[in-house]
């Protein structure tokens, strides 16, 4: 049972239990009760309870504060009752596919980036250990190290099973037990079995697939799901609904083994059954669709190749190629798959390169030492999950580096004419030792050249991350930062002491200011995005592109208003610019209706910060006035 749920049967009890709840609602921080009977709530008993912040009574509501996790605890709440919730406050959509996919992929990576950063450097100085003839392949240490470079990419399901589960609310060990099963030995050789298969499906079509095993009398498409990332976020993001449903249908008595028997079951059934097939009638379209680009002509192969490959391996589709490189070295004796694909690497690389000037989060700095020298041996895996990727921008540059260095490849008309080494090792796979013609490697090493410069002046010249700052006597530009939040509506500053909301005077959701507004208008404070744009209009969550985590909270209780009075020109997951308008609102229709205009401004991952500046109190602030300066 985790511990959100039993935070909300302690809520519901103490309540007065789901017999006295007529609706919930929540907003960014409040679950907001409104009771049959309050003097049937135990606000003491709330107030001292672990995940609790406080307790408030205002509008007709019984405010229970729980802070940041408040959607999490209200979910469970919502279970626990036994009721179904009215709109709570927040939109469910948060941007584009391809940035929540994204996201979700930079964080499940996140928490063990020093731990992949690693791994990939002993592959590669493994790989230039055995160039250098320190030791040889295959013998006890080359065994060794390459189990230990391997190790976490390897067995990536398993770890990202792990991190995956955080993120989408999954019980830690049932992730990683998904993860496993995906990469379990006895099913890894099933997949990539030589041996005769039972049946096929699709025959003569591009979707045909051998089937090697059944499960429950069903065909199952294996597939390696070894070193892959895409395949094992799906199935835990499935698990996080099937874990859902069964704690809903299963008695809590035997929740204990019973939620994560059926969720892991269930869960690695349907990655088999559907991830699989999914991923290999992917795979068999790329590949034909490759082989159709190829015919028509190879050198536009040979960019697309470039350009999309790291996208490719990120959803462990470049398999579609692998066979097809494969089988031209087989039948004529060289191929331009692979070496269109060769100059991928080192533009990731370069892209790192000069994310390392550019950046000045400490902890991403040093990240990109380890990585460069990964990638400088072909294993990129440290630089994109870790770095580019998380940022977009350098990512889509080296991408675009990628394709340049594939269009000189293929202008020099270099191909491979082995499998052999990656990174700096496998230039000399571009040697025809038939021939002794080095012709290939040269244009390679030009190729690579270009795709560097390419990826290092565009990361250099595009794409910038926070500003550096004046540095206090004593401290050092490693040590300080800031950030400058400007007043996102005009009118007299006040201490956040005085507001009338005591959450807010606390401090207990962050520090911050309150402004009575004297223009109904709200702009971007700084550049960033939107994380969240009440329906009702009248807060506005941000987050900067520096990760300051901001609340603009518009009146007290005017949650009340259902959005009248109020206009909203954004939505959730947008991007903003410093001055972009956000909201507009009536102050005078506002308090003829009987509620304060009063705003709070607060920065509500405050803790994550050396020190909060507020501005001198004045009479009046203006939208190009500095509200709170931040160092960091």
């Amino acid at each position: 049972m985790g511990k959100y749920h039993e935070l909300a049967e302690n809520i519901v009890e103490n309540v007065g239990g789901k017999e006295n709840i007529n609706s919930l609602t929540h907003c960014i921080t409040r679950l907001r009760f409104k009771l049959k009977d309050e003097s049937q709530a135990n606000e003491e008993a709330l107030k001292n309870m672990d995940g609790v912040v406080t307790v408030m009574k205002s509008g007709g509501q019984f405010q229970v504060v729980i802070g940041n996790h408040v959607p999490l605890v209200f979910s469970e709440v919502l279970d626990v009752a036994g009721i179904t919730g009215e709109a709570s406050e927040e939109e469910t959509e948060k941007g584009n596919i391809f940035n929540r996919l994204i996201d979700v992929i930079s964080g499940c990576f996140q928490p063990f980036l020093g731990a992949l950063a690693a791994c990939g450097m002993l592959k590669g100085f493994n790989a230039l250990f055995l160039y250098l003839n320190f030791y040889a392949a295959g013998s006890g240490t080359d065994l060794f190290l390459t189990a230990v470079g391997d190790s976490i990419f390897y067995f990536m399901p398993i770890v990202i099973g792990l991190t995956a589960a955080r993120k989408f609310k999954v019980s830690e060990f049932t992730g990683m037990a998904i993860g496993a099963a995906l990469v379990y030995p006895t099913i890894q050789a099933s997949a990539l079995s030589a041996g005769k298969p039972i049946m096929t499906l699709f025959a003569n079509t591009m979707f045909e697939s051998p089937i090697f095993v059944r499960v429950f009398g069903l065909p199952i498409i294996t597939n390696d799901y070894t070193s892959s990332v895409v395949p094992i976020i799906l199935v835990i993001w499935f698990a996080s609904h099937v874990q859902k449903l069964a704690k809903k249908i299963i008695p809590e008595l035997v929740q204990t083994f019973l939620v994560p028997l059926f969720t892991i079951l269930i869960s690695v059934f349907f990655g088999f059954l559907v991830i699989g097939p999914i991923i290999t009638f992917l795979t068999n379209l790329l590949g034909s669709g490759f082989t159709s680009l190829y015919e028509f002509s190879p050198v536009l192969m040979s960019v697309v190749v470039g350009f999309f490959w790291q996208a490719l391996v990120i959803f462990g589709l470049h398999w579609s190629l692998i066979p097809l490189a494969m089988i031209n070295l087989s039948t004529t004796g060289s191929d331009i798959i692979l070496a269109a694909s060769f100059t991928a690497s080192f533009a990731q690389t370069a892209v790192i390169m000069a994310m390392f000037f550019k950046l000045k989060n400490a902890k991403l700095k040093q990240l990109c030492i380890p990585a460069v020298i990964s990638g400088i041996f072909g294993v990129t895996e440290p630089a994109i999950y870790g770095l580019s990727l998380p940022k977009k921008k350098p990512f889509i540059i080296s991408m675009i580096g990628g394709g340049v260095g594939a269009l000189v490849t293929a202008l020099f008309g270099a191909k491979y004419y082995t499998m052999g080494g990656l990174g700096a090792f496998g230039f000399v796979n571009h040697i025809n030792s038939a021939t002794n013609d080095a012709s290939g490697m040269v244009g390679q090493f030009v190729a690579v050249g270009v795709a560097m410069v390419f990826s290092f002046a565009a990361t250099m010249l595009f794409w910038k991350d926070e500003e550096t700052v004046e540095v206090p006597e004593g401290k050092t530009a490693m040590e300080v930062r800031k950030e400058i939040v400007t007043a996102p509506v005009q009118g007299a500053i006040m201490p956040l002491d005085t507001a009338q909301d005591q959450a807010f005077a606390q401090g207990i959701l962050g520090k911050g200011v309150v402004i009575h507004p004297t223009v109904g208008e709200v702009i971007a404070p700084f550049d960033g995005t939107i994380m969240t744009m009440f329906p009702t209009k009248h807060a506005i969550g941000l987050v900067s592109d520096n990760g300051l985590e901001l609340l603009i909270h518009i009146g007290l209780d005017t949650v009340q208003l259902n959005g009248e009075f109020f206009e909203a020109f954004v939505k959730q997951g947008d991007k903003v610019k410093r001055g972009d308008k956000l909201v507009t609102f009536d102050i005078r229709a506002i308090e003829a209706a009987g509620y304060s205009v009063e705003t709070p401004v607060i920065i509500t991952n405050s803790a994550d910060y050396l020190d909060i500046i507020e501005a001198d109190q004045a009479a009046a602030i203006t939208h190009s006035d500095e509200l709170l300066t931040v160092l960091v």
